[in-house]
């Protein structure tokens, strides 16, 4: 395994265009490539996913930290980190990203080591969706807050998503176009609705007296929705023209995450007035209603919804590209990167959406201002 291992970084030294393991580079070059409009949307569903969970930053420090936060923080981390996945990801322009990375870096250990990490950590992140997606839903219709149509709503909808991730990366890069584009159509009418009723003083308002700033929660908020850009450096190897398409997909996905954050956030802080204990996860769609009426509410709420299922393609995908990239260098068994006859995808990915399911069994219970 170790002499497969080094055969297989060797091929990629020789040829950095070319995948690094022979087993998928003649399956890889039949299947169809992600073009950048599905990439950019994949990656900013990778990362953020829309303006929901962006409102504790406010409850926790006040109306003026919380712009400045969505303005600075992507300067200070979120553009840098951009940077570095597009410049390592065009140099090793093969599936597995960074576990290639910290290989060739520091070794095999180390690479092994990350990847093993990562890939459990992300199988547990990928496992609150499903259950925040029927949280949402509930409100809509309450027969899924508990019991057994809860418990079949949530297997349904994870094995679903799991065999659309399944059908490639193709088709559920343009399902993301289109989750995308009906999750911040509300926004964007709010905040369209919104801009005669702002009143500009309130963006620099540094918080209610008697409210205690609570900095974990701040930087865990700006953290959280602005953090993840190396996810999608898994599935390069899918992308088509990796070197012109990449950097660009990552610089216009900063650009869209950024504006979907501050947009709102401008919008609502400057033209809604409200107790800024108020400001929880969920917030927007309240204030929606309080800006437009309650058809906004209810269009945020379902975009919710879209986002939470997003946020799942697009996270399975890496995942799964993830296992690809270990096998291709040798960390696991070479079934890991056999791909389907029918999808030419890893098979071994809706392995996975089954066991994401066994993790979300245990958490049906799980409630989302927890996320």
């Amino acid at each position: 395994m170790i002499e497969e291992r080094q055969a297989s970084v060797s091929r990629m030294t020789e040829n950095s265009e070319q995948l690094p393991m022979n087993t998928t580079t003649k399956s890889a070059k039949k299947s169809k490539k992600l073009s950048l409009i599905p990439l950019i949307f994949l990656i900013y569903f990778e990362v953020a996913g829309g303006p929901y969970g962006e409102e504790p930053a406010v409850q926790s420090a006040g109306p003026l930290l919380a712009i400045l936060g969505f303005l600075v923080f992507p300067f200070i981390w979120s553009v840098p980190e951009a940077m570095i996945t597009a410049e390592l990801s065009t140099t090793f322009p093969g599936n597995g990203g960074f576990i290639v990375w910290a290989d060739r870096a520091f070794g095999p250990f180390w690479g092994s080591l990350m990847g093993t990490w990562k890939f459990l950590s992300g199988v547990i992140n990928i496992a609150s969706f499903p259950v925040l997606c029927i949280s949402y839903m509930e409100k809509l219709f309450p027969i899924f807050s508990s019991g057994l149509p809860r418990y079949l709503a949530i297997l349904f909808s994870t094995l679903l998503l799991s065999f659309l991730n399944y059908t490639g990366l193709a088709i559920v890069g343009y399902v993301a176009v289109a989750l995308g584009v009906v999750s911040l159509a509300p926004f964007i009418i709010m905040s369209g609705i919104a801009i005669p009723k702002i009143r500009p003083h309130r963006w620099i308002s540094l918080g209610q007296k008697g409210v205690k700033r609570d900095w974990n929660l701040y930087f865990n908020t700006l953290f959280w929705n602005l953090n993840f850009w190396d996810n999608v450096s898994t599935l390069v190897g899918e992308v088509e023209n990796p070197k012109k398409n990449f950097p660009r997909a990552l610089f216009a996905a900063v650009i869209l995450t950024c504006l979907a954050y501050i947009i709102p956030l401008l919008a609502v802080v400057g033209s809604v007035s409200v107790d800024q204990r108020e400001w929880e996860t969920g917030f927007m769609a309240n204030a929606a209603e309080m800006i437009s009426g309650k058809w906004l509410k209810i269009w945020i709420e379902i975009g919710a919804v879209l986002s939470a299922i997003g946020l799942f393609e697009a996270q399975l995908s890496s995942c799964s590209f993830q296992l690809l990239g270990m096998a291709d260098l040798a960390f696991l068994p070479k079934f890991f990167g056999l791909r389907s006859k029918w999808f030419d995808t890893p098979w071994f990915r809706y392995v996975v959406g089954i066991c994401i399911f066994y993790l979300v069994e245990k958490e049906v219970s799980f409630d989302q201002k927890a996320i």
